[in-house]
Parts: structure tokens; sequence; C-alpha cells
């Protein structure tokens, strides 16, 4: 997608790029029309420099030059060229913001991880490193501040939070909104909500029980995997109104089984307040 993208060039507009594509430019490797759309002179001049400097960065895997540059709506254009250095994203915690994250999930399309308070939640600042694209859904304004201040790191990279471009879509309420919208089915893990998440964790935290911890990273896991669909369901259809939309589309993909076994009468249980062993 970016290697039709020209809305990050200084001097080119949302309105100029569409120009650029009804002339039939398509691509960088395409020539610049000579009428038919308006550029300043200084956009033509450095039009060359501008797009090598695009295709390094591109090549370099370098995904920050484009969120830099990229009208923040238009972010979603990423994750085509970018899929193999992106991680989805999810956090549980005890409570909004001042609390303290219980868990971590991160899926890279391939493979899961998992982050526990007080066993391996130490390993996450060192092992997000590896990523340059990170994809939420919410995270702008909940997940990435709340990494920042707990650990008391930066998050410096680039970042799609998946809200707004499903918003623009007609997809909202919420993460579980936009699954249950799209028809997706999380089975025992249906109803369970965030604040069934911090339940989970203080009846761990209590008894030590690991089937409850095993039924909040599943939880969490399944927040962190359905990323990849819905990222790529918000690609498709922002695609679906450009003139290449065949060369760009992406394939639904195959999410990963959880490593952990939910059990709803656990979580049932712990609503109650009336979990016994």
């Amino acid at each position: 997608m970016l290697s039709s993208t020209f809305c990050h060039i200084l001097g080119v507009s949302e309105k100029t790029e569409q120009a650029l594509w009804s002339a039939g430019m398509h691509s960088w490797s395409s020539c610049l029309p000579t009428t038919g759309v308006k550029l300043k002179p200084s956009t033509r001049d450095s039009w060359g420099q501008q797009i090598q400097e695009s295709v390094n960065h591109q090549e370099n895997l370098s995904p920050d030059y484009f969120a830099g540059k990229l009208p923040s709506k238009e972010l979603w254009r990423l994750y085509h060229d970018f899929q193999q250095v992106a991680a989805f994203l999810d956090i549980e915690t005890t409570g909004l913001f001042g609390g303290d994250i219980t868990t971590i999930a991160l899926y890279d399309g391939v493979s899961i991880k998992h982050y526990v308070n007080g066993v391996n939640l130490h390993e996450f600042p060192n092992d997000i490193l590896n990523y340059r694209l990170l994809i939420t859904y919410n995270g702008k304004s909940f997940d990435i501040p709340f990494i920042e201040t707990f650990f008391k790191i930066r998050i410096p990279q680039a970042h799609i939070d998946l809200r707004y471009p499903l918003k623009s879509l007609g997809l909202q309420g919420g993460l579980k909104g936009c699954e249950k919208q799209l028809g997706i089915n999380r089975d025992e893990l249906n109803d369970v909500n965030g604040y069934d998440a911090v339940l989970l964790w203080n009846e761990y935290k209590k008894k030590g029980n690991n089937a409850v911890l095993d039924t909040l990273l599943a939880y969490n896991i399944q927040d962190a995997i359905v990323l990849h669909t819905l990222m790529v369901h918000t690609h498709n259809e922002k695609i679906k109104t450009t003139p290449f939309a065949k060369a760009y589309t992406l394939r639904k993909p195959v999410l990963p089984e959880i490593p952990f076994k939910a059990d709803f009468n656990i979580v049932r249980r712990v609503r109650m307040g009336s979990f016994g062993y």
C-alpha cells in the first residue's frame, strides 16, 4: 500500500493524492503527470528526493518514518508493508491509571508471548524492542501510556490504534462490540470483560490457583490475537475505494490456538465472590 501512497510527501494533501491516482499515478515508480495535477514548484523539485527517501525507509523496514508524515487517519496503511516487524498488543491491569499491569499479551502473527506480574513481566520492556510497529485497540489512550508509566520507559514505535479506523468504518462499542458486529465468536470468553479480568487477577493473587490465571491469560491473549483479524479487515475495507484494491488485498488470517484454557465457570464464581476450594 505504501508504494501507492503520496500523502506523506511534503506538499501533497489527501485531495492531491486522489488527483494523482485519478491521473493514473499508482506507484512511486510512476512519472509525475505534467498537467492536470496542481503541485507547488518546490514539491515537484523535491519529488525525486522524497520518493527515494520513501523507498529507502520502506526497504529498511522503518515504519516510524512514515508514521511521522502520514495523516493520523491513514496510519492503517503501514500494516501491509511492515507486517514482519509488527506486533499486536494488549494489557490487563488492576484498574485505571495508577494501578498495576497484571498480564500482557503480544502476538506477531506467528508466535504468542505472554507476561505475568511477579513471573516474567520484567522481560517485556526488552522484548518489545524487537518490533517496530505496534497495533492495539484504544492503545493510544490506554495501553501505551499505561505501559510507559508503569515501566518508566518510552514506547517510540510506530503505532496503529484500530479504534479510530474501525470507527470510521462504522464499527464501535469497544473491542468486543466491533467483534460482535463482524460475527467473531469467542466461545467460552464471549461474555468476559475487563472487569472480570481484574476479579480473576485478584482471585489468583489470593489463592494462587493456576486455572484462574489460565482463564485470565486466555482472555488477554484473545484480545491480542483478534487484533490481527480486525487489522486485516480494516486494511481491506479501506483500500476498496482505491484504484489498486486487488493488488493489496490481504487474506483473512487464521488465528492460532490459545495455549491456555478458559473456564467460564471460574469467571461466574469470581463474579459471585463465592470461589471455594
